[in-house]
């Protein structure tokens, strides 16, 4: 009850995520620096693996503490941004689709995530199902706060 409240709370704080200028390095490099820079905490450091990037559409497993789930972002003007976080809900082709992703795109993302994912030891990987809902992502990065908590 507690999480269906938070993802309907989260919902309502829509505002845009802008990232600044790319900076040099690979593309999960730039994703992992991106989430680690708007959620990491001193008593919880947000551990983000796998990152799967193709064309212009990534998804970025992450967890902290003793939640967990899946980011999607999207490459706009050589800046990544974040789209929308969920955990089962964004992990297939059809769910990428419908977030806009290419199909060609949705069909490899889903295959390397699902790869990727079932290399990973298995109490980790349960950790992605556990962010109920979708949270769209149009904000900044006090938007996504409730999920990791606050910085401080």
């Amino acid at each position: 009850m507690l999480r269906k409240a938070l993802v309907a709370l989260m919902s309502l704080m829509i505002v845009p995520v802008a990232c600044m200028a790319a900076p040099t390095g690979s593309d999960e490099a730039f994703i992992s620096q991106l989430l680690h820079g708007m959620f990491d905490k001193p008593q919880e450091p947000l551990s983000v693996e796998p990152i799967l990037v193709s064309g212009k559409h990534a998804v970025a497993d992450w967890a902290q503490g003793e939640m967990g789930g899946r980011a999607l972002l999207r490459n706009e003007h050589g800046s990544w941004r974040i789209i929308l976080c969920a955990g089962d809900g964004i992990k297939t082709r059809d769910a990428l689709a419908r977030a806009g992703v290419p199909l060609a795109d949705a069909e490899r993302l889903e295959k390397d995530l699902s790869s990727a994912e079932a290399r990973l030891p298995p109490e980790k990987a349960a950790m992605f199902s556990r962010f109920e809902g979708i949270a769209m992502m149009n904000g900044d990065t006090d938007q996504h706060k409730p999920a990791h908590g606050s910085k401080e």
